[in-house]
């Protein structure tokens, strides 16, 4: 059978919409190629960007900021010792970068200024912390990426 150019232009065609599919169905069936979005609420979480702005300010006129360690226990952070740890409320966020089922939120409860994360709750690796707290009125906010 002879082969002529319009023959070999088909099979072109034919080769490149088989070559561009094989790519199209690896990419949407592996989990590897996930294209999810950071966070379910990516859209809310950007209109209230300006917000978190103005609590980053005011946690940078504290006379000390949140620092924290990482200890046999977990993970231990600890507020400013000049504030009364009575009036500290507020929310905690661990996220993980490389599994959503590992990012979890706790509440504030302090003793001796100071907040312990068992260290089951946390696997070695990078963390996203996120410490979302008021002290009489005024909303402050500690975010750090985190190697644990």
């Amino acid at each position: 059978m002879k082969l002529n150019w319009g023959t070999g232009i088909v099979i072109a065609f034919v080769a490149f919409i088989a070559f561009i599919m094989y790519f199209v169905i690896n990419m949407s069936a592996v989990d590897k190629y996930d294209t999810s979005l950071v966070t379910e609420d990516y859209y809310k979480q950007e209109l209230e960007y300006q917000s978190d702005i103005d609590k980053e300010s005011n946690a940078k006129t504290l006379e000390n900021d949140i620092t924290w360690k990482r200890t046999e226990d977990g993970l231990l952070i600890s507020f400013p010792e000049d504030l009364n740890i009575d009036n500290i409320t507020g929310k905690v966020f661990l996220y993980r970068p490389s599994n959503k089922q590992l990012d979890f939120e706790s509440s504030i409860s302090l003793s001796n200024h100071n907040l312990l994360i068992p260290d089951k709750r946390l696997l070695d690796g990078r963390w996203n912390i996120k410490v979302d707290w008021q002290y009489r009125g005024k909303s402050y906010l500690f975010k750090k990426a985190i190697v644990y």
